[in-house]
């Protein structure tokens, strides 16, 4: 955790709204797709940035910050937007979000981004890294976590439930999974895919120490991340349930925003909704 903690949970909320914000605007002028999934984790990544994250902006590459991976890569413009308000980078370089030969691609890329540890995009390669990087800390006897932010679609995928299995037969305490489970992912709900119902139930029986929390309650989040480990020598999985397009009504729950770029008049309402806070 941070040496310097936000206590002022309105701090968080806000810096949720800028990443929401930058989020859209950066979709909107790169008439990008994944604007849902950006909002829906907005509050997560605030609170990990914010608070959690024992990160140092102005030194990225510092050996003994926490590693974090955003495995829904994706979901990049957040966690840009992420980086840029929290000090990593310019706020200036969102501006050639996904622009031909820019450095902030459509999916997660660490060339010449500081803040980002790998590159991703492949759904279902993120924890697999996540466990590395904690199996890597442990042996070395380093006080560092590893962090890893999954979307619940790519739980369908095996390679998320190899490395399910493989991170409680190392005890890797010092690893914290993620899911944003917000119900909706590239053809449909969860529940139509590939139903992931009783989840908490799965990775419970894979020997993980689970929690639940309203992936919007920047307070709960706090609460909860605070607590890891949960159980000794058990990886920690945080259920987050939340809302695909978060923040702005027309989008909240509505597939075609895992598509679909907000145009003009949608930018700006979708704004003056976010900073008007109703």
């Amino acid at each position: 955790m941070k040496d310097h903690m936000i206590a002022d949970i309105e701090a968080l909320k806000d810096l949720a709204r800028r990443i929401r914000s930058q989020s859209l605007k950066m979709t909107h002028h790169a008439n990008a797709s994944h604007v849902g999934t950006s909002l829906s984790m907005a509050d997560l990544l605030a609170v990990l940035y914010g608070e959690i994250l024992n990160v140092r902006p102005e030194e990225p590459g510092w050996p003994g910050r926490d590693r974090f991976i955003l495995s829904k890569g994706h979901g990049a413009a957040a966690l840009y937007a992420t980086l840029a308000e929290t000090g990593f980078i310019p706020t200036e370089l969102l501006e050639s979000y996904c622009d031909n030969g820019a450095s902030l691609t459509g999916h997660v890329s660490h060339a010449e981004v500081s803040g980002v540890e790998v590159s991703t995009g492949s759904l279902g390669h993120g924890l697999s890294i996540a466990c590395g990087f904690a199996l890597s800390a442990k042996r070395d006897r380093k006080p560092w976590k590893s962090f890893v932010l999954l979307s619940d679609g790519e739980c369908d995928e095996g390679s998320i439930w190899e490395a399910a299995l493989f991170a409680p037969q190392h005890r890797l305490d010092n690893l914290t999974a993620i899911i944003d489970y917000n119900k909706i992912q590239s053809f449909g709900t969860v529940e139509e895919v590939i139903d992931l119902h009783p989840l908490a139930e799965k990775w419970s029986a894979f020997r993980w120490a689970v929690r639940e929390v309203d992936g919007h309650d920047v307070s709960k989040i706090r609460e909860v991340l605070s607590a890891t480990p949960f159980e000794k020598g058990k990886p920690n999985l945080i259920i987050a349930h939340t809302t695909k397009g978060k923040g702005v009504r027309f989008m909240e729950n509505k597939l075609l925003w895992h598509y679909k770029s907000p145009n003009a008049d949608q930018l700006k309402e979708a704004l003056c909704e976010l900073n008007s806070g109703t």
